[in-house]
């Protein structure tokens, strides 16, 4: 193998909305995300409503476009 070309590999902490916190390995350090295995509907059996949508606002917000 040839060195000092493959990323650095970090202990991470993931942590959900929800406010679950995993730690795994990966090549990026502390990720957010917005649905878990403990939240999501088909582990939980409960239907719950995602507000996924807002991209063309959030695009906006970002680039400060009006």
């Amino acid at each position: 193998m040839k060195a000092d070309i493959h990323p650095q590999y970090h202990r991470t902490t993931v942590t959900c909305s929800c406010g679950a916190v995993y730690h795994i390995g990966s090549t990026r350090e502390n990720l957010k995300i917005e649905i878990c295995g403990k939240c999501h509907p088909l582990y939980t059996g409960q239907q719950r409503i995602v507000d996924s949508g807002g991209r063309v606002e959030r695009f906006k917000k970002r680039y400060g476009m009006k």
